[in-house]
């Protein structure tokens, strides 16, 4: 029994040594805590927004209509939006939130769900490994955006309804990643030991299975929060995402794209730049947590 004991446990020795490994591995890295950085900020600005901004854009007795049209600067400020007197920089923090808020909603529903079905597929294999591996394969099978314009176009616009298309998209990601990685460690030694100890199946999967699969999913968590943003943007851009009442960073880019050529570039071009710095930065983050936390990729 005490060899059991010592072997079941095996995911926590160290476990803190190989966390700070991790962080110095990947804050050593001058690009990546520059994105790190980044990450945090944009994310603090976003929580702050509503204290931080220097006018609320949803506030329609706060808007200016004769300045509707002034470029950044004019006012000792970012100017406005939307040409109807909004301002820019509100605007843009209150779209980040959004965005973010969105982003991080889907990618952690989509975590539990896709992160459960693949540790269920791997625990059990069978019949039940061959249905949800073979749903996992069909859903990847057709493209992105075209699965959420499909399930927007049923559901309709609405930021619970832009989520839930982003969790059907994403859920697989994480479902084939989590199998691949818990198909080899429920074969350990410590996974058996688990059931000698007369652990429930729920209790060997969260406990003891799940823990040993955290690493990339906690990687791919990051990437596909991301890309949560950009499929987000990309159909709030195309009009059928998040209503006009609720901006994100793609709808302003939308809504000053009809005026590019007009010489109100500001309205496209800041929110574009911000939403590039924030996918950018992500992403950058995801790589460095997937090289921080992979000894094999570690120089």
């Amino acid at each position: 029994m005490s060899t059991l004991s010592n072997i079941l446990p095996r995911w926590t020795t160290n476990r803190d040594t190989r966390a700070g490994q991790a962080l110095r591995g990947m804050f050593g890295r001058p690009a990546v805590a520059l994105a790190s950085l980044t990450c945090i900020a944009l994310i603090i600005v976003a929580i702050f927004a509503p204290w931080l901004a220097p006018q609320n854009p949803y506030d329609l007795a706060a808007l200016d209509i004769v300045d509707g049209r002034l470029p950044p600067g004019a006012r000792g400020h970012l100017g406005h939006l939307f040409l109807l007197g909004s301002d820019m920089f509100a605007a843009m923090m209150f779209g980040l939130r959004t965005s973010l808020s969105v982003g991080i909603s889907s990618g952690v529903f989509a975590l539990v769900v896709g992160t459960t079905l693949g540790l269920v597929a791997a625990y059990f294999g069978g019949w039940i490994d061959t249905l949800i591996m073979r749903t996992v394969d069909l859903m990847l099978g057709f493209p992105t955006i075209l699965v959420a314009l499909m399930t927007l176009a049923i559901l309709g616009q609405g930021v619970s309804k832009v989520i839930l298309a982003l969790v059907i998209v994403q859920w697989a990601y994480f479902a084939r990643t989590v199998r691949a990685v818990a198909a080899v460690e429920s074969k350990k030694e410590y996974m058996e030991a688990a059931l000698c100890l007369g652990f429930s199946h729920r209790r060997a999967l969260f406990s003891q299975l799940l823990p040993n699969c955290l690493a990339p999913v906690i990687v791919i968590a990051m990437v596909q929060v991301a890309a949560a943003i950009s499929a987000e943007a990309t159909l709030s851009f195309l009009g059928i995402g998040l209503p006009v009442t609720q901006p994100s960073l793609g709808l302003l880019i939308a809504n000053g794209y009809q005026q590019l050529l007009a010489g109100f570039y500001w309205i496209s071009v800041f929110p574009g730049v911000l939403l590039v710095m924030l996918v950018f930065s992500m992403n950058m983050v995801g790589d460095g947590l997937r090289e921080a936390l992979n000894p094999r990729l570690q120089k």
